[in-house]
């Protein structure tokens, strides 16, 4: 058994932990980061399947994601602009494929009236809310006690529109149907990027891409930590202690490294915690709390083929489609690769549905529904590839956390309250950037920064 000796333990060697003990190392404390899997970069993944590079987990930056941006920059790390010229395409009610260009769907008059009615209203509400508090948002327990799917109904009887609308929220963010989570989850959602109108521009929210793959940015926090990054060692309980002189300590049991220190930071997805045992245990408002959080379930479904050929069509490769069972494909061609990339997002019941089949029969129907948005050449590609977060052991699910109906006003003032000497960091729990590598950076940063406060004090206690 190793015995290490640490100012910080942290658990979850993800974006959000890395930066947090990278952040803490700069200040001058010593830092242990202990991860369960074999690899850094926790919902971030970049992985070579069948000789194709794919981003397995999150990979863009928008141009709002200054935290994530300027990590970049110290890392010297690159982006790369998504290929977005040419034409996207539609999918309605009726099934049809049609073309288009610029930000509206091709939708009837009415519908694209209701449409941009319900985004101005969304806009409204967000510019209300204070991403760091939205239990304090006016209109917040009203919000939080309907879903999304009804408070859509409840302002539009156009229901082409509402499910249109309901998609950039549920199947595109959350991953959870719209009936799911409340319209004050949505309304947080859209404020965690500035606006809802955000939301609703894949310009501007899928707008750049990272030189190498987004796992690279936790590759290299970790190089630069070395070897007070151990893999393979999932943390199995946490021994704690708070001294009456305002002094704590902590141990962390893995199965082959103990780790004694000051303060732990828990830097995994609310839905893990549970993983670990508590000695104490926590207190009753945590256990009720992390019940009340959950991540959603979707697919990301990788095709490589020979070339882009839907560039030669005139296509973006950009599609949307609220009833299909491929809701949104995009380009996601390799920076400087000759061979062309499509990604694509199956959420919720209908990645249900289709983890109900056949592997054969899985392939075949999801294949036939970018077809639809692209062309024929779609069925055949040369690796195919699905990523399922939520058989992941160490994730179960994707993107991010969110609350059930009513969970957001009762437990999200409290999601971020240290017990003694444990703290709480991922992207679940951001403000800015929720969900998103952005956040997860901005919450490792915070969490660093109340950790090294408190260092300072209690080493001034003891003198």
């Amino acid at each position: 058994m190793r015995i290490i000796e640490s100012d910080v333990v942290v658990v979850g060697a993800g974006p959000s932990g890395l930066t947090a003990a990278r952040e803490l190392r700069k200040a001058g404390h010593s830092v242990t980061v202990l991860e369960a899997r074999g690899r850094v970069g926790g919902r971030t993944h970049t992985d070579v399947i069948d000789g194709a590079v794919l981003e397995v987990g999150g990979q863009w930056v928008s141009p709002d994601q200054t935290a994530l941006i300027g990590l970049l920059d110290e890392l010297g790390l690159q982006t790369y602009s998504r290929y977005r010229e040419g034409e996207s395409v539609y999918i309605g009610a009726d099934g049809e494929a049609v073309r288009y260009t610029g930000d509206m769907f091709p939708v009837g008059r009415r519908t694209g009236a209701e449409m941009a009615r319900l985004i101005e209203e969304l806009d409204r509400l967000t510019a209300l809310m204070d991403p760091k508090a939205p239990w304090e948002h006016p209109q917040a327990r009203e919000l939080d006690t309907i879903s999304f799917h009804h408070w859509l109904r409840q302002q539009s009887d156009d229901e082409e529109a509402c499910n249109n609308i309901g998609l950039f929220i549920a199947g595109g963010m959350l991953t959870k149907p719209a009936h799911a989570f409340s319209a004050l989850q949505a309304v947080l959602m859209a404020a965690s990027a500035g606006s809802f109108s955000h939301l609703v521009d894949e310009d501007f929210i899928l707008d750049k891409r990272v030189v190498g793959g987004m796992q690279s940015v936790s590759e290299r926090m970790a190089a630069e930590l070395g070897d007070d990054v151990v893999l393979n060692s999932p943390v199995r309980t946490l021994r704690w202690s708070e001294g009456t002189d305002g002094t704590t300590s902590v141990t962390a049991l893995a199965e082959d490294v103990t780790v004694h220190a000051r303060y732990a930071i828990m830097a995994v997805p609310p839905n893990l915690y549970s993983r670990v045992s508590y000695e104490p245990p926590l207190p009753r408002r945590q256990h009720q709390m992390h019940q009340h959080q959950s991540l959603g379930l979707v697919i990301k479904v990788h095709a490589v083929y020979p070339t882009p050929f839907w560039r030669e069509d005139g296509l973006s490769g950009t599609g949307f489609s609220a009833g299909s069972i491929v809701q949104e494909v995009y380009d996601n061609t390799n920076h400087q690769d000759s061979r062309g990339t499509l990604v694509a997002f199956i959420s919720d019941e209908k990645a249900d549905a289709m983890f109900e089949l056949s592997e054969e029969d899985r392939r075949r129907q999801i294949l036939k529904s970018i077809a639809a948005f692209l062309g024929p050449k779609a069925l055949e590609p040369e690796v195919f590839y699905l990523s399922d977060w939520g058989s992941e052991e160490w994730t179960r699910g994707a993107y991010a956390a969110s609350y059930d109906l009513g969970g957001l006003t009762r437990y999200g003032k409290h999601q971020l309250t240290p017990v003694g000497p444990i703290h709480w960091s991922s992207s679940d729990l951001a403000a800015e950037g929720y969900q998103h590598v952005d956040g997860a950076v901005r919450m490792g940063q915070f969490t660093a920064r109340n950790i090294a406060t408190a260092l300072t004090k209690q080493r001034a206690l003891i003198g």
